[in-house]
């Protein structure tokens, strides 16, 4: 594992789906390219949202699974590589290059991975056919819950609390016969966790391999449509029809007067503690075994978090309750060691969150965008008040980009702000003179979303907190990443004391 801070390093956020390439963004060529990219100009992390297995909405963070992979992340030319596919097989349909389209892709790759499946069936070679075998046995704990939910949610194209009842509580007859009728379907689903897996690990180890670490995301919360929820109810604020009670959210902030309600639902944490967070430990391990340094989404959530009443249509009317604290990550670590984690501290913070947080040895997260307006000198997303044990960002998934952030929403007093911070000039350099900010500041880590690193604007938000459609889209063009923008960003680096290794000569 990786010891998170300790030494000055920078990089770029960015999702795969926002690569390039037919059909949407893959783990193949453009991912390589990006690493190779990021490496000219002298960047060493590589920050992703959570690569879990999403519904049509594209949500990384309500995903179906806290656990499998996203399998439209799969690149055909690598499947074509393992003899899996032929070459006119993977060509791609025509998709909209600047958004991605995740219903279009799942179609397609859903027709590309039965065709993959039959081809392993036929003529894998035995490498593969071992490789698929050991990872059926070592993901055990997980896949047989994944692969069976998987394939009924296709026989009966709805979530699971609208599949007959006897599914639904997982009566053990009920779930036996479904396993042999489904058993083509569920070695299917099984089959593309293996290759999301193999796919992912190679583009990894590359990575890696070129100096630059991957910096995931944890979710705090799971959709309750997810193999999660259906397959552990006992752990969830649930009805006896499976339906939660009370749901995730939070309170008016920044981004929303009338809060945010995610719906998500709720953990019985007691519940939890009797096992001995073991549901967490195997999600925290499945994360560390896929990157080398994980983003906890929503951290004040483990020392308090807002419920929210289900019938209720806003997070207005919730209360704070308490969460689980060190005992979570104290059990965690008794099994895992040392976890490599990223404190993502942004809303109401309150004391004993930064408490909680210091007491774990979790670096928390600066925001530039949040420095400006206000005119408090204890703001902690003022650069002169970043501590070490941080991780500095222009703005992030959730927040519009640089310049669409200075075009469209900023006040003239921050716009003033911005301008003595890190000098005043041409509206679009404002994301260079930000992320300059950003890599001269004292916070160990630094990470910019590349649509700040490329100039764009409002069209290029990745997210809008409280929107219910047209999020996670954004995709950048082939040719976008020119050596002329890798040597602006390394000079950048070098100059603000974050190149590494051979980078440095």
């Amino acid at each position: 594992m990786v010891k998170v801070t300790g030494e000055r390093r920078s990089g770029v956020l960015l999702h795969p789906t926002s690569l390039p390439g037919d059909g949407g963004g893959d783990l193949g060529a453009q991912a390589y390219r990006f690493a190779d990219w990021l490496a000219l100009a002298g960047q060493t992390l590589w920050q992703l949202l959570p690569l879990v297995a999403v519904g049509d909405g594209g949500s990384p963070y309500n995903g179906l699974s806290a656990f499998a992979g996203n399998v439209l992340l799969l690149s055909p030319d690598l499947l074509v590589e393992d003899a899996l596919l032929d070459e006119d097989e993977a060509r791609a349909p025509a998709l909209d290059p600047d958004s991605a389209d995740f219903a279009g892709a799942g179609r397609w790759k859903d027709g590309l991975l039965r065709r993959a499946h039959a081809a392993f069936g036929a003529a894998a070679s035995p490498g593969l056919r071992a490789g698929f075998a050991e990872y059926v046995e070592r993901h055990r704990e997980w896949l047989d819950d994944w692969t069976l939910f998987r394939a009924l949610r296709d026989e009966h194209g709805a979530p699971w609390t609208r599949w007959p009842e006897p599914l639904r509580r997982r009566d053990p007859d009920a779930i036996a016969g479904a396993r042999d009728r489904l058993a083509h379907e569920v070695e299917r689903h099984a089959l593309a966790q293996f290759l999301f897996d193999r796919q992912w690990g190679e583009l990894r180890r590359y990575a890696n391999g070129r100096g630059i670490f991957v910096v995931g995301d944890v979710p705090i919360f799971v959709a309750h449509d997810s193999a999660d929820v259906w397959a552990h109810p006992e752990i969830f604020e649930l009805d006896g029809d499976g339906r939660p009670t009370v749901v995730s959210g939070v309170p008016p902030d920044y981004f929303s007067e009338t809060g945010q309600r995610w719906g998500n639902p709720l953990y019985r944490w007691e519940v939890l503690e009797r096992d001995g967070y073991a549901w967490w430990t195997a999600r925290f391990r499945r994360t560390l075994e896929m990157v080398d340094v994980a983003r906890i989404d929503h951290f004040r959530g483990f020392e308090s978090y807002w419920e929210v009443p289900a019938a209720e249509k806003t997070a207005l009317n919730g209360r704070w309750l308490p969460g689980p604290g060190t005992r979570l990550f104290e059990a965690v670590e008794r099994e895992l060691g040392p976890l490599p984690l990223i404190a993502e501290d942004l809303g109401i913070i309150t004391p004993a969150v930064e408490a909680l947080r210091d007491e774990l040895g979790f670096p928390g997260m600066r925001v530039l965008q949040f420095a400006f307006g206000g005119g408090d000198p204890g703001n902690p997303h003022l650069p002169e008040n970043y501590p070490r044990e941080a991780v500095a960002y222009t703005g992030t998934h959730d927040n519009n980009t640089a310049l669409g952030w200075w075009r469209d929403e900023a006040s003239r007093g921050e716009r003033a702000a911005l301008a003595e911070l890190a000098g005043d000039g041409d509206a679009g350099e404002v994301g260079w003179r930000m992320i300059e900010t950003v890599l001269a500041s004292n916070a160990d880590l630094a990470v910019v979303p590349l649509q700040d690193v490329l100039g764009l604007g409002s069209e290029a938000r990745m997210n809008t907190p409280g929107s219910v459609s047209g999020d996670w889209r954004w995709r950048f063009r082939e040719g976008a990443l020119t050596r002329e923008l890798a040597a602006r960003l390394r000079d950048i680096t070098a100059r603000t004391g974050r190149l590494h290794g051979e980078e440095r000569r």
